[in-house]
């Protein structure tokens, strides 16, 4: 039985292997390829699928980095990054005891994971019990703050 070379491996340097225009032999017609692809200056095929739906295209809005509305952060964290928040005016060194409020910076719950290395005093709206003992352990304090609930409104009058 004879052996017979795969046409392939004789042409691996060659992009085209064999079929001429980049174009030509891609099975996708003159579309110019797949996707987005072949939708340049001459891409005449989906032009007009551009021009029809123009908002699908394109980058679109802003992605915002700010902490969500309800967001938690580990003890160990606020310990790690003290020195940097007093630098840039998220905390107040009073002494050698960190002040910081995390309701100025969006941040709802204080968590335990993480060690504590320098004295806090947070004040936050809830905390857990281990985040609580961790920071107090270190010398620091949890100041625990109630939420302001919303006012309830009045009942509609009856006449």
């Amino acid at each position: 039985m004879f052996k017979h070379r795969k046409k392939n491996t004789r042409q691996r340097a060659a992009t085209t292997h064999g079929w001429g225009s980049m174009k030509k032999h891609r099975g996708a017609g003159h579309r110019g390829g797949r996707g987005n692809a072949g939708s340049g200056k001459r891409g005449d095929a989906k032009k007009p699928s551009y021009w029809k739906d123009l908002k699908r295209y394109g980058k679109h809005g802003f992605t915002s980095h700010a902490p969500e509305k309800g967001a938690a952060v580990n003890v160990g964290h606020l310990s790690s990054a003290a020195e940097r928040m007093v630098l840039d005016c998220l905390a107040v060194k009073k002494g050698d005891v960190f002040v910081m409020d995390l309701g100025k910076l969006g941040i709802e719950r204080l968590l335990g994971a993480g060690k504590v290395a320098v004295k806090l005093e947070i004040s936050v709206e809830s905390a857990s019990a281990r985040a609580v003992e961790k920071a107090e352990n270190a010398g620091g304090k949890v100041t625990v703050t109630a939420k302001a609930a919303p006012a309830p409104e009045p009942a509609p009058a009856e006449a």
